[in-house]
């Protein structure tokens, strides 16, 4: 995450800059990172994850939706608010009690490197995550190749799994779906 700083803010300011702000920022207890711009492959493959979970979803007649990086999490219990690339809840949509509309029941959440975001997203970013009581999976997406992580709650573990190449499928079993490895990179460029 490269971005601008802010540092000893609190919720109710976040909010404030959140209303009156064109940019997103994510809050991590106390400090604010404006949020950069991704690269057309990042946005490509985003758009491709996000249609190919919603089509699935919905062709199965599943109470579960995905929503985009528009769409903030909150987790409560580290303070942190943040903006996944695609997260799909399953159910009720539980939301923050804060002035923001935000989320805080995702299932599975997606994201997709870049070189910037790579050691973050694997590591700090997915601690996060982890803190999630709902949370079943999160994926991870390379942008500069086919190949994919996904990281599965087992009880009280991660099973970590690796799938590699166009011709691979992507199983995502918290929503017991399939997804091509092709259609997820379509149209991009390596």
């Amino acid at each position: 995450m490269e971005a601008k700083k802010l540092n000893d803010i609190s919720i109710e300011e976040y909010i404030a800059l959140e209303k009156e702000a064109e940019t997103k920022y994510e809050y991590h207890d106390g400090t604010v990172y404006a949020m950069a711009g991704g690269t057309i492959e990042h946005g490509l493959i985003c758009g491709n994850i996000f249609g190919e979970i919603r089509s699935a979803l919905r062709s199965k007649k599943s109470n579960c939706r995905p929503v985009n990086s528009e769409v903030k999490l909150h987790i409560q219990s580290i303070n942190r608010f943040l903006y996944p690339d695609t997260m799909v809840i399953c159910g009720k949509i539980e939301q923050s009690t804060d002035e923001i509309n935000s989320i805080t029941n995702p299932s599975l959440i997606v994201e997709v490197l870049s070189k910037s975001s790579a050691s973050y997203d694997r590591g700090d970013k997915f601690y996060f995550y982890r803190q999630i009581e709902s949370l079943q999976e999160y994926i991870i997406i390379e942008q500069e190749k086919a190949q994919i992580e996904i990281y599965k709650r087992e009880a009280e573990l991660w099973k970590i799994t690796r799938i590699s190449g166009m011709k691979s499928k992507l199983y995502l079993s918290a929503l017991d779906i399939s997804i091509d490895v092709e259609e997820i990179y379509r149209d991009v460029k390596f």
